[in-house]
């Protein structure tokens, strides 16, 4: 029986060339002129266009408080008509700016990175500076060469998710000095400035905040970041003692938090709660011990990471440590704009801190 679900692609009935199309000999698509394949519109062409001299376009694009609001609204047709891009590389050169900012993310996949990046790039932007992304995922090789790459465009500041973990790359942008701003974590010796908190101090919370609620039967799903591992090194420091673990590739996920209940509770079928080390990674936990019939918080406590959005829509609603990454953004951006502008930053060190959200997850009745 046919299946009218399923598209047929038998090779016989599709023609093999645009010359075997009768779409294609009846309209066939217009060549590319070389001039337009080699030759790009130009400033000339703009003023030309516009009907005003070099000079005068020019101002109206990189400096229009010099002409008319009508000229500026000539040279902008013209712009239009003519398709002209403007040479921000050339313009760079001249005034040592680049208006361009670079940011290096783990994973952009990461619920908890986005809103630094979205209030990131709108701040930069009513500044009238563009944002460029590098994805490293989690590999601290990589996050080197995205680096060493992003330093040869010449951006006029870089924004890191973390810090910097390769010593050479330290080295080399300190050298430049070139505005640095490290986020979502803290150190008293960032390469430049720095704004987050101490994951440390996360753990040990989270570790004190189980233990007030009487649990003493712990269990750790986290990722084999180098943030995550922090937050465990903060928890076991604060109950004193190992705990079942269970490590899984960063980013974590739904899938892997599913697998990772298992795993714990294959060392120790007693936990009484959890702390996961991402809001992702917790969400799968939920889903794998609903699935086993066990009841939440009474017979599994867990508690995520990150405040993602859709923590405090599951149900049961999730626990979760809540960091202000809109509020990271914001911050990082003002850094490094002071620093473009020539201005003293007074505070390179910004602790934003945390804190625990209490949900259903780990709230009894």
């Amino acid at each position: 029986m046919p299946n009218d679900n399923v598209i047929n692609c038998d090779e016989t009935n599709v023609p093999r060339t645009e010359s075997d199309n009768p779409r294609f000999r009846r309209n066939p698509p217009a060549p590319m002129t070389a001039r337009a394949a080699r030759n790009p519109a130009t400033l000339h062409d703009v003023a030309r266009e516009a009907g005003v001299s070099l000079i005068t376009a020019s101002r109206a694009l990189s400096n229009p408080g010099l002409v008319s609001e009508k000229t500026i609204a000539r040279v902008q047709q013209a712009v239009d008509a003519t398709g002209y891009i403007p040479n921000l590389v050339a313009g760079g050169l001249k005034s040592k700016r680049s208006l361009m900012v670079a940011a290096v993310v783990p994973h952009i996949s990461v619920a908890q990175f986005l809103p630094t990046l979205e209030t990131l790039t709108e701040s930069l932007a009513d500044a009238g500076y563009q944002l460029i992304l590098g994805q490293h995922g989690y590999d601290d090789a990589r996050e080197a060469a995205i680096i060493n790459t992003m330093i040869g465009r010449r951006p006029d500041g870089i924004v890191v998710t973390g810090l910097v973990q390769s010593q050479q790359s330290r080295d080399r942008l300190k050298r430049l000095g070139i505005p640095v701003v490290e986020t979502w974590d803290l150190s008293d010796r960032p390469i430049d400035m720095v704004v987050g908190f101490s994951h440390l101090k996360v753990g040990s919370a989270v570790a004190g905040y189980f233990l007030g609620k009487g649990w003493r039967r712990f269990g750790i799903a986290t990722a084999d970041d180098h943030r995550a591992a922090l937050r465990r090194e903060g928890f076991l420091s604060a109950v004193g003692h190992d705990v079942p673990t269970a490590v899984v590739p960063a980013p974590s996920n739904m899938a892997v938090g599913r697998q990772a209940l298992g795993a714990l509770l294959r060392q120790d079928e007693s936990i009484e709660a959890i702390f996961c080390s991402s809001d992702q990674l917790a969400q799968g936990v939920i889903v794998e011990a609903q699935a086993r019939g066990l009841r939440i918080p009474d017979d599994l406590a867990i508690c995520g990471f990150g405040s993602a959005d859709f923590a405090a829509h599951m149900v049961p609603s999730l626990t979760t440590v809540q960091v202000d990454g809109a509020a990271i953004g914001t911050i990082a951006a003002r850094l490094i704009l002071e620093r473009c502008g020539g201005l003293t930053v007074n505070a390179p060190i910004v602790d934003i801190g945390f804190r625990i959200d209490e949900r259903q997850s780990t709230k009894r009745a």
